[in-house]
């Protein structure tokens, strides 16, 4: 480590002169004095003043919904659309007639899984295009608490299973069926040519 340098008398007399002779770039900012250090408060010297009277959650909004997930709905039809789109709106409006339909309501997810995989894997090995899958709206068991309870628990679970494999590989497009297919209690699903 190097030992530090100090400055010869001569050094130090060029030094000031230079230092006499300079002009600060922003001459207010040189003038400025520095704020004084405001002492800390001693919390025995400060005075104790009552808080006004609230009630725990007040400002709460009680009939904001508090599930930040957009709904099942809201994000298939956000999905970009992957088919023919004249064939995509007259699917939308109801005008295609599915080929084959599949009940899950009233099943549990264990009971429904493997009937959902074996009907759209098995509709597609025989070169059906639109199917319906069926799962109800499901029944409203949120019971306010902390943490939601979606209702209808096959009715979002249904287009995440057939956006995974072995389902994915066979489906175009997933949509929100028709009112008069099922409205919000179905889903059409556009299957993938088979080759």
């Amino acid at each position: 480590m190097r030992r530090p340098r100090n400055l010869s008398d001569e050094e130090r007399a060029l030094w000031d002169r230079v230092a006499e002779r300079a002009v600060p770039l922003e001459p207010k900012a040189a003038a400025a004095e520095p704020k004084p250090i405001k002492p800390k408060p001693n919390p025995r010297d400060i005075g104790h003043t009552p808080l006004p009277n609230f009630k725990v959650g007040q400002n709460a909004n009680a009939h904001r919904p508090h599930d930040i997930l957009p709904s099942v709905t809201e994000r298939l039809n956000r999905a970009s659309v992957h088919m023919d789109h004249k064939s995509f709106g007259k699917m939308r409006r109801g005008k295609l007639v599915p080929e084959a339909r599949i009940d899950l309501h009233g099943m549990t997810m264990n009971e429904a899984h493997p009937e959902l995989v074996a009907f759209i894997l098995g509709s597609h090995a025989v070169g059906r295009r639109l199917v319906l899958v069926i799962t109800g709206k499901g029944k409203d068991r949120d019971d306010g608490g902390p943490i939601p309870t979606r209702q209808g628990v096959l009715r979002h679970q249904v287009p995440q299973w057939l956006a995974l494999p072995p389902l994915n590989y066979a489906i175009l497009q997933v949509t929100p069926a028709h009112l008069k297919h099922g409205g919000h209690g179905a889903y059409y699903v556009y299957l993938r040519r088979s080759r």
